[in-house]
């Protein structure tokens, strides 16, 4: 019996997602738990298994395409079983599985050289492949890409968005102009693209294609993912709708990094199971200072302000797919030790690309930790509508005096970047102001479980 996968839903807040990548193909044979293909929300990636055996009948949406939540992605059943039922009513979607049942073995055609030079297009010259995505050769109009030079990566071998990104990276271009010619043919148009003038030259040698002048441009083009074009949207609209300053100081680290070297001795005779960063440290600090700073824990709007009785504490973790900054709600309920753990949890998640979407939103106060890469300093970006984050950098060793004599300290810089819509100088320098205090007193801070 034929059975359709659907396209998740990965968090309430989630309407559609965009398939990243095939890793199966209309024909091949599927097992249980075998992954299908990979998926992409706004912020993170996921893959989709099978949850049946059999064999991938048909495939309705291929990579690069946006699909509604809960519509069906691919069918699997036994060979020659009718699937039809399961179609999406999706002109896309059927067009797309018409063209991925077509077969790459099918002789190719040669579609005849139009007279008017003016009217002819990169793909209709010369020896094409079979099948051709609608938004590959929209590409490959676009950019002049050489198709008949096409080799394709997509279902049964069809010409995808991606093969022609390659093509043009390759510089495997062509002129209207230029009619038939050889695959090969040396261009001296702009760009190394051949001309009507070129069609009658001789190939490229291998010697020639490997000259300077082609080296010195040789590049790698890689499509935004949906995630860095998330972030990219997200990081202007905050630089360009907030009125944002930063202030910067310095605290004297001796009580944590005292405080943490303890810990690991508790870790070391079995009496702790894991031991808090100092990143979590000064996370717990953060959840117990905005307490009383409940403008810095707040969302701005042109209307009105939000305070929040409750840090809904962001983090921003670092991933290969790009930033991603899970949210600890009430984190200002939790200890030091749920708070470290928590952290782990939703750090390894966001790498993994297995997080939900619902923890990644309903921040409330952001904190950036580049100190492991040694940062002295920065200048960190808020995320809208949060009227602040918190931006942690590394620790440094400096010369203070004291009783007359000179002595080093650890240095700790914390930079604040606040919308100066939503609160003045004072109030945020004040909370900087208790943050380091507390931090300074850490011990007692932990006693009290608030502020000092």
């Amino acid at each position: 019996m034929a059975t359709p996968v659907i396209m998740p839903r990965q968090g309430q807040s989630v309407e559609s997602c965009i398939i990243a990548k095939w890793h199966k193909q209309a024909g091949d044979s599927v097992s249980v738990g075998d992954v299908l293909f990979t998926y992409e929300t706004d912020k993170a990636t996921f893959d989709e298994t099978a949850e049946v055996s059999g064999t991938l009948l048909a495939i309705f949406y291929e990579e690069g395409d946006d699909v509604p939540c809960l519509l069906n992605v691919c069918v699997i059943g036994e060979p020659g079983e009718d699937y039809s039922e399961f179609k999406p009513v999706d002109g896309t979607a059927e067009e797309t599985e018409q063209e991925a049942a077509a077969s790459p073995a099918s002789p190719a055609v040669k579609e005849a050289p139009v007279t008017s030079a003016a009217a002819q297009t990169p793909e209709l010259t010369g020896q094409l492949p079979d099948a051709i995505s609608p938004r590959a050769k929209n590409l490959a109009k676009r950019q002049l890409a050489d198709l008949r030079q096409a080799v394709g990566t997509g279902p049964s071998g069809r010409v995808i968005e991606r093969d022609v990104l390659k093509l043009v990276a390759e510089g495997k271009l062509a002129t209207a102009a230029a009619g038939e010619y050889p695959v090969g043919t040396e261009g001296t148009g702009i760009g190394g693209r051949v001309r009507a003038g070129d069609a009658v030259a001789a190939p490229m040698t291998a010697a020639d294609q490997q000259s300077t002048a082609a080296d010195a441009f040789e590049a790698r083009i890689e499509k935004h993912s949906n995630i860095r074009k998330v972030i990219a949207r997200q990081m202007h609209h905050s630089i360009s709708s907030m009125a944002q300053l930063t202030h910067t100081v310095s605290f004297d680290a001796s009580a944590i990094m005292g405080l943490r070297s303890q810990l690991k001795q508790a870790a070391e005779k079995d009496l702790l199971e894991k031991v808090p960063t100092i990143g979590d440290m000064i996370l717990y600090a953060v959840s117990r200072v905005l307490a009383r700073h409940e403008a810095c824990n707040a969302h701005y709007d042109d209307e009105q302000m939000t305070y929040f009785k409750h840090v809904n504490l962001g983090v921003a973790v670092d991933t290969p797919r790009g930033l991603m900054v899970p949210t600890i709600f009430k984190a200002d309920n939790l200890s030091l030790g749920e708070i470290s753990t928590e952290v782990r949890s939703l750090a390894g998640m966001c790498r993994e690309g297995t997080i939900s979407p619902d923890l990644l939103q309903g921040g409330t106060f952001t904190v950036s930790n580049l100190g492991a890469f040694g940062i002295e300093s920065f200048t960190p970006v808020i995320n809208p509508p949060q009227t602040c984050i918190l931006g942690v950098c590394t620790i440094t060793d400096r010369v203070r005096e004291r009783d007359g004599n000179l002595e080093t300290w650890p240095a700790m810089t914390l930079s604040l970047t606040y919308d100066h819509r939503a609160l003045d100088g004072a109030p945020a320098s004040r909370f900087l102001q208790d943050l380091c205090k507390a931090l300074e007193n850490y011990p007692a801070l932990l006693v009290e479980g608030r502020a000092l």
